[in-house]
Order: structure tokens, then C-alpha cells, then sequence
């Protein structure tokens, strides 16, 4: 199990799964696919000792992509279930995304819309199998409290990470649909990253900030006087034309899940139990959260209940990941990819 290490405030950078540009080129994922098929056969390789022979590699990034994974990851290591686990986690969704296509992991957690571009970049060669979280994104104020709907948001100043990526997208259509231009009626103050929004406001008398779990957490325990005032998933979801807010999910790629398919089926009925787990048990499922660094436990505990950690399956994740994919479309073509992923692109189960 490869672990990185890093501060909080780093591991809090990638909270936001789709808070990254899916940039992920046609260059990249030819050079990721000439070792796929090395790595094919590996989790079917027999143990010759009679101990399990079967090995799912999975791949998240630090925060709640990875945090669905730490009930089976625990469960592995006590010989709880019928295969292997090895984990791989990066900082870095750009990073994780060709591990995929190369075979470096059998199964990812990525932001949707990189699903979406890998599937088109590759030829269709990557299979989304859940959708594994939901929104994660939180407007906050510091100092006065004005802002007490999104209407409040017009003539304001809002410091932001995510420029160009799913965290613009998500604002502008939001705000848009409430007769707001993002471009004319609101000042956006863009930071390279959470930490950079967070230093930016620290010495701010008032301030509005966008942020994503569990970076909301983490700076409401730094910063006095820091509120969520809108929860843009439940901002999203009163919309009511876009889908639910789809952040992140998981895929494979596709010949490992043709080679694989009962292991597969088995790996997702666990992943959901695992979630289930997770959001019933947050007290104990912090301190796996934390043991495989992702977060401090006690930022974990606070984090999960607002984290939307799920997983949907089948045709409801299809619907579900159409009608948000469409949005970001229609916004712009290249957050998936220049076009609409296929029906190949689902994975709809037996």
C-alpha cells in the first residue's frame, strides 16, 4: 500500500474531486495504454501457497474519493474479503487518471467529467461503475452575514479556487439560473488552491469564499467567525434541470472488467457496503480515514457527514451522470471531452 504523507491543508487541495481541470491529453493516455496489458493478468495470477490469488488495485486521491475505500481497505487487511487490495493514492487527479490507463490501478476514484474525457481520449477503454460522491462545495462568510441566498451573491466578491474547472462551472451555472452572470454581476477572486483562498480571507474583516469539504472543516477550525451560508448541492439540486450534482465516481478500465467481471460485481457490492458503513459509523470510520492518510481523524469526523459520500449504480447513475455531464457541456465542450460519452461508457451491471 503506497501512502503520501502530506499537511492538511494539502490533503484538502483534492477534497474537491472535480475541482481540477480534466486535462488529461491524447498523448497521455497512448503512453498509459502500452503497459495495460502488461498488468492485465495480474489479478488473476495463481498463489501457489493456496492464499488468495485475486488483486484489485484501486486509486483515489486524498480526500473523499479515498475516504469510500477505507472499510474495504480495513477489511482486506484483516482477510475479510474474497480478494486483495493494494492502495494507491495521489494529490492529483492528473496523476491518477493515466495509473488508471496504464494498469498502475485497476479501479479509480476521479472527478466525473475526467471519466468522461478518458473515455473519449481512449477510445472508449474506461467504464464508470458508481457514481461515489456527491457535491462538495460551500459558499462561506466571514464577518457580517449578508448572504442568505444565492440572490445575495450579486455586487459581491468571491474568493475561489478552480478557475476554468468543475468548481466555475458549478458556480456559473448556479448562479445563472438565478439571473446572476458570473462574469458581470459578481467579482471572482481566483486562488490557485483552497490554501490560497483560505490565506487570502484570513485577515479579512468580511469575506465570501468558496470551499470544498472537507477543506470547509479544516478552515472553520483555523478562522474565527467563518459560516457556510449555501450548500451548492442542495443549491443545485433545487434547480431541479440539471441532474444531481455528481462530483466524483468510479471506473475501470474496460478489459480488466471483461476479464474480471464476477470480481468486479463482488468489489462494487462491497464498495457500497462499505460507504453505507462509513456514513453510519463516522466516530470509527475517522480513524480509518486517518490511518490511511487521508485526514486527521477529528477533521474526518466532522467532514464525512458533509462530505455526500454514496454509490449509485446502474441506470440511475446513467441518468444521474447524462444530465450533469450535459450541463457542464453545454458549458464547455472540453470539461468532457469534446463530446457526450456513449452508452458503453455506463456500466449497468448482470
Amino acid at each position: 500500500m503506497k501512502k503520501r504523507i502530506l499537511a492538511i491543508m494539502a490533503c484538502a487541495i483534492l477534497a474537491l474531486s472535480a475541482c481540477t481541470k480534466a486535462n488529461v491529453n491524447e498523448s497521455s493516455v497512448a503512453g498509459s495504454e502500452s503497459s495495460a496489458a502488461e498488468s492485465q493478468t495480474e489479478a488473476s495470477k495463481a498463489d501457489t501457497n493456496g492464499e488468495k490469488s485475486v488483486t484489485i488495485k484501486l486509486g483515489g486521491m486524498k480526500g473523499p474519493t479515498s475516504m469510500g475505500f477505507v472499510k474495504i481497505i480495513d477489511d482486506a487487511s484483516k482477510g475479510n474479503l474474497d480478494y486483495n487490495v493494494e492502495f494507491d493514492m495521489e494529490t492529483s487527479p492528473d496523476v491518477m487518471a493515466p495509473k488508471l490507463l496504464s494498469g498502475e490501478v485497476d479501479i479509480a476514484g476521479l472527478p466525473a467529467n475526467m471519466g468522461s474525457v478518458l473515455f473519449n481520449n481512449s477510445d472508449g477503454k474506461v467504464v464508470m461503475l458508481d457514481i461515489s460522491t456527491l457535491g462538495v462545495l460551500y459558499v462561506l462568510e466571514k464577518g457580517e452575514q449578508s448572504v442568505k441566498s444565492v440572490e445575495d451573491l450579486k455586487g459581491k466578491t468571491i474568493v475561489a479556487h478552480g478557475q476554468g474547472a468543475t468548481p466555475e462551472y458549478i458556480l456559473s451555472y448556479v448562479l445563472a439560473e438565478h439571473s446572476i452572470d458570473i462574469n458581470t454581476d459578481v467579482t471572482m477572486d481566483w486562488k490557485a488552491s483552497p490554501d490560497e483562498s483560505l490565506a487570502a480571507i484570513e485577515n479579512m474583516d468580511n469575506a465570501i469564499v468558496l470551499l470544498p469539504q472537507p477543506f470547509v472543516t479544516v478552515a472553520q477550525t483555523k478562522i474565527e467567525g467563518l459560516n457556510t451560508v449555501l450548500d451548492l448541492t442542495k443549491e443545485w439540486d433545487a434547480i431541479g434541470k440539471g441532474g444531481k450534482l455528481v462530483t466524483a465516481g468510479l471506473f475501470v478500465r474496460k478489459d480488466f472488467l471483461e476479464s474480471n467481471k464476477e470480481l468486479v460485481d463482488k468489489f462494487l457490492s462491497d464498495y457500497t457496503e462499505s460507504v453505507k458503513w462509513i456514513n453510519e459509523n463516522v466516530e470509527e470510520a475517522s480513524k480509518l480515514v486517518e490511518a490511511n492518510d487521508i485526514i486527521k481523524a477529528p477533521i474526518a469526523a466532522k467532514a464525512i457527514p458533509y462530505c455526500n459520500l454514496v454509490s449509485i449504480t446502474g441506470d440511475e447513475m446513467k441518468a444521474a451522470t447524462e444530465d450533469y455531464l450535459k450541463v457542464l457541456f453545454d458549458l464547455n465542450p472540453k470539461s468532457v471531452g469534446e463530446a457526450l460519452p456513449g452508452e458503453e461508457f455506463y456500466y449497468l451491471g448482470k
